[in-house]
């Protein structure tokens, strides 16, 4: 199993895989590093016999800062349905705070599990910037709240997050990623292919998809043909003079 820098893997026996953002001291921010991390631990999910992923972050004080703006993230990358691109269901355990990037991938995932001091925030009209992907906020939960947090950048706890539908289930502190593989492993025992189309229909013709998250799609489409083996094979081809065999790779 692939070892990481900021992410701590659990694969257990029951088929959930946990999967921890482990930058405690950075209140879990999400660094160029951790955003490919990401990526690529929910790429091996996907491809193992695991059928559910909680994703968390380390301590209690912050599932994720966001953006660490030292080292800022293509945070496209680890985006639930838009650089993550599992069908199997993902459950948030968010606890502390929940700030601009980090909400984007709560609001993202299938299910979200919040500790009663869960504080969801998303502070970018106070700052100037933003990436977008934040305006698919408003086709999932209701439209009024998500333009509140949106445009007014008011934080809101777990009690009124629940209310919205942002947030599946309140949990007392310290209990939110029990809780959430709880539910995990719930999930687990449905069957596979049900979920996953289930999964599909929802992300492919239900909700809809902002500017920002169908540009992060085609960036990620893009970029499988572009670290391809069958790239390399027609570069070398061409060079040596020759038919290119493709493999489809």
């Amino acid at each position: 199993m692939t070892q990481y820098d900021n992410l701590l893997i659990e694969n257990m026996d029951d088929g959930v895989t946990l999967i921890t953002i482990n930058r405690a001291k950075k209140l879990n921010a999400i660094s160029a590093q951790t955003a490919i991390e990401l990526q690529d631990a929910f790429a091996a999910f996907d491809h193992s016999s695991q059928r559910v992923a909680v994703l968390t972050g380390a301590g209690d004080a912050s599932f994720s800062a966001g953006a660490d703006v030292n080292n800022m993230p293509e945070l496209w990358r680890c985006v639930p349905t838009v650089g993550i691109t599992t069908e199997k269901p993902i459950v948030c355990a968010v606890s502390g705070w929940c700030v601009g990037g980090g909400l984007v991938i709560a609001m993202m995932a299938d299910l979200c599990v919040a500790s009663e001091d869960a504080k969801f925030y998303y502070p970018e009209a106070k700052l100037g910037l933003t990436q977008g992907m934040i305006a698919g906020l408003a086709g999932r939960i209701a439209h009024k709240v998500a333009m509140e947090m949106m445009l007014l950048a008011r934080p809101v706890d777990a009690q009124r997050a629940y209310q919205a539908g942002l947030v599946n289930e309140v949990t007392p502190k310290g209990g939110h990623v029990e809780a959430a593989l709880a539910m995990a492993r719930e999930l687990a025992t449905m069957a596979p292919l049900v979920l996953a189309t289930l999964k599909r229909f929802v992300n492919e013709g239900v909700l809809a998809h902002g500017p920002t998250e169908t540009l992060g799609r085609t960036r990620r489409q893009m970029e499988v043909i572009a670290q391809s083996e069958d790239i390399r094979e027609g570069f070398a081809a061409q060079k040596e003079k020759r038919a290119p065999r493709f493999i489809g790779k």
